[in-house]
């Protein structure tokens, strides 16, 4: 499904920066057709998915890019690492801004590529699936999302039942309004493509049903704290070997890891994140369920409705070219806050809950998080069908109004 994306104004933008740009993100979340679109075939379009052009690419790296004039475009980047070091040698001989655009699915190989050879050259963007602005053909409309006291909403609110329909068919192009079958086919086919061109390229996997049972249980676990040990237990693989396969599902951008609010710094890096997949149809694929009534009516549905509104909130972000800066909270009294977003010294609470009804009730730890920092405007972020304020500094608001 061909739709305007938000980040393609970001990424022109960019590209008047940067002389290269470096789009990366998961499999099939449409970074080849946003280059494309974006470039209107005004640059050369080369994949190294083309085995010959893959190994001209290896063997003779400086030949390979004097072939063509720029601007280019090299999609599937991450299959010919040891090229980086020349694509600097080749920006470095002109001033001009955004000859080179690149795009790969794994972030590993890039990740050390760039460090390496392209520091302060080149402007780097995250791609996820198409937001749900973009399914409504309101691409441009999208901003980052922070919580303010009076929103206007340009969303079609949507009953709860198709709510978990969009959560549960997922946000690839290629599965969007998809029908049961074609989209079980398609997850089909992603997992095993997944295994196949990018996990077995990192690591030797000599148990290929222990890694899609990991993937089960991992995305049975969205939106929970993250206990590698009992998920290592669930698959029968030690935990090292989960905390390396864990990497791998965030280097390549399907799951993110949001870590807990304290203030002391180093606690919060040695505390238990939560994991939340950035795609809810191939979490909800991998989990086992079939429909998306099973999901809403299931012991899961909070959990994904949350991941849902994480994964929103972060393509929001990342559609606009930002990473955001995100924690959830927890004290030992039982207060809980699922997102805080941090930005110039504030932090702005949201709490996410699968409820038609909401209470202040449902906030009140917002209040506890105040006497320990700046606090912004708050929400909580839900089925209602309408914007309710719930206290001075907190509203809620639909799903579909973020």
């Amino acid at each position: 499904m061909n739709k305007k994306r938000t980040l393609e104004s970001t990424l022109l933008e960019t590209s008047k920066s940067f002389k290269v740009v470096l789009l990366t993100g998961p499999r099939q979340v449409g970074k080849t057709t946003l280059m494309q679109t974006a470039s209107a075939k005004n640059r050369k379009y080369i994949t190294l998915d083309d085995k010959e052009v893959l190994l001209q690419a290896k063997t003779d790296p400086k030949g390979f890019l004097s072939l063509y004039n720029l601007p280019i475009f090299i999609d599937e980047i991450q299959y010919a690492p040891d090229i980086f070091s020349y694509i600097k040698m080749l920006v470095d001989s002109s001033n001009k801004r955004g000859t080179v655009w690149l795009s790969g699915s794994q972030a590993f190989d890039l990740m050390q590529g760039i460090t390496e050879s392209l520091a302060g050259r080149v402007g780097i963007l995250d791609m996820l699936g198409f937001s749900i602005y973009e399914i409504e053909n309101k691409a441009k409309l999208q901003k980052p999302f922070l919580p303010k006291k009076d929103r206007k909403s340009v969303l079609t609110d949507k009953t709860p039942k198709n709510t978990f329909k969009t959560i549960w068919q997922g946000s690839f192009p290629d599965v969007v309004s998809k029908n049961e079958k074609d989209r079980q086919r398609f997850y089909d086919s992603y997992v095993r493509t997944y295994i196949e061109r990018d996990v077995r390229k990192i690591i030797n996997i000599s148990d290929e049903a222990a890694f899609i049972k990991f993937l089960k249980v991992s995305a049975a676990r969205t939106g929970q704290e993250l206990n590698l040990t009992d998920i290592a237990k669930d698959v029968d693989i030690s935990p090292n070997t989960a905390k390396n396969w864990l990497s791998i599902l965030r280097t390549s951008g399907l799951v993110y890891l949001i870590q807990p609010y304290f203030k002391n710094i180093t606690k919060r890096l040695i505390k238990t994140p939560k994991l939340y997949w950035t795609d809810t149809g191939l979490a909800a694929y991998l989990a086992g369920w079939t429909t998306a009534e099973s999901l809403e009516t299931g012991i899961s549905a909070g959990a994904f409705f949350e991941t849902f509104v994480i994964s929103e909130i972060i393509k929001s972000y990342y559609n606009n070219g930002y990473n955001p800066t995100l924690y959830y909270f927890r004290d030992s009294n039982g207060n809980e806050i699922d997102l805080l977003i941090e930005q110039d010294n504030k932090f702005y609470p949201i709490e996410i809950k699968k409820t038609s009804t909401p209470r202040y009730a449902d906030i009140k730890a917002f209040d506890a998080f105040a006497k320990i920092e700046k606090l912004g405007y708050g929400n909580l972020i839900c089925l209602t069908d309408k914007q309710q304020p719930l206290s001075a500094g907190a509203a809620a608001i639909s799903i579909w109004n973020i």
